[in-house]
């Protein structure tokens, strides 16, 4: 591994508790809990188009946000790292794939689907910790994972196939979130590094796309301005979500991230009037009881990861 020319910045560490970073946190998983909205105003665009967007846009704005605060020679230090660089395009793949499984639940009216995969993320990341990491899981734990592996095979009973979005979303993100704990970035800093790495091909795409009849630019203006905000859309949260984990325990963030799934489900069956199926309420059932039981065993979930949808 080469060594940096800077040390790298240190991951933002874990202090007391603050109200303000409770609000912060609180606004954060708020804010991705109501995104399908937002989301929900693109759906004439491709979910894969769209994430490119999100992607090139995000990028393009958190650099001008960091040249600003004078921290541009993080960055460089993190990209002359090999190992961290490895982790972050690894990183960045994942978190690609989790936003476009997430906008096509958005697109595609399965809503519901995508708040059990949040749902069961620190479930999924229990057993990641145990196969992956040797990790120690209690009994309750485990029980507590089975009771995830059980929802799944219920979705699978009411869809009467293979249940693929919420494991996915809760697997890329599971994965994700560990090799976020273990790149010793900043939030903010990992995330500007991962949308770098594919602006190359998010730009080029969005090129191409612009003279081959992409969703970019559109006659319609209200399109090209919310294509455009999707960059601070995905920042914005992500910022207060930062802010807030330097306030407050690491087990009372584990508690706020149930909001945005929270919410999200609220969406789905209100406002998007996606049907809530007696196999739904098995599969919700499950996860509800495990996370009751994994909170008991350890006084509070940990929270798996750095970044959201």
């Amino acid at each position: 591994m080469s060594e940096p020319a800077t040390p790298l910045p240190p991951v933002d560490a874990e202090s007391a508790p603050d109200g303000s970073g409770v609000l912060y946190a609180g606004l954060a998983y708020g804010m991705w809990g109501v995104l399908p909205l937002y989301w929900k105003l693109l759906s004439s665009v491709p979910a894969f188009e769209l994430t490119v967007h999100r992607v090139l846009w995000c990028a393009l704005f958190v650099a001008a946000v960091t040249a600003v605060r004078g921290h541009m020679g993080r960055i460089v230090a993190i990209f002359r790292d090999r190992r961290t660089l490895g982790m972050l395009a690894l990183s960045s793949f994942l978190i690609s794939v989790n936003w476009t499984l997430y906008i096509y639940c958005v697109a595609a009216d399965r809503l519901v689907e995508s708040a059990l995969g949040y749902y069961m993320t620190p479930l999924v990341s229990f057993a990641l910790g145990f196969m992956l990491f040797g990790e120690r899981l209690s009994r309750l734990k485990t029980f507590a994972v089975a009771l995830a592996g059980a929802a799944v095979v219920a979705q699978a009973v009411s869809l009467g196939s293979v249940p693929w979005i919420s494991p996915g979303l809760a697997l890329t993100f599971g994965i994700y979130g560990y090799l976020r704990k273990k790149a010793p970035v900043a939030a903010l800093d990992g995330l500007l590094v991962e949308t770098l790495l594919l602006l190359p091909f998010t730009a080029g795409l969005v090129g191409w796309w612009a003279f081959n009849g992409g969703a970019f630019p559109s006659p319609v203006w209200s399109t090209n301005a919310l294509l455009l905000l999707a960059g601070p859309m995905t920042a914005v949260p992500l910022a207060l979500f930062a802010a807030g984990a330097r306030r407050v325990r690491m087990t009372t963030l584990g508690f706020l991230q149930y909001i945005a799934p929270s919410v999200t489900l609220m969406v789905a069956i209100f406002l998007f009037h996606e049907p809530f199926t007696p196999g739904d309420l098995i599969s919700f059932g499950c996860v509800w009881a495990a996370i009751v039981i994994a909170a008991v065993d350890g006084g509070g979930l940990k929270f798996p990861g750095r970044t959201r949808a």
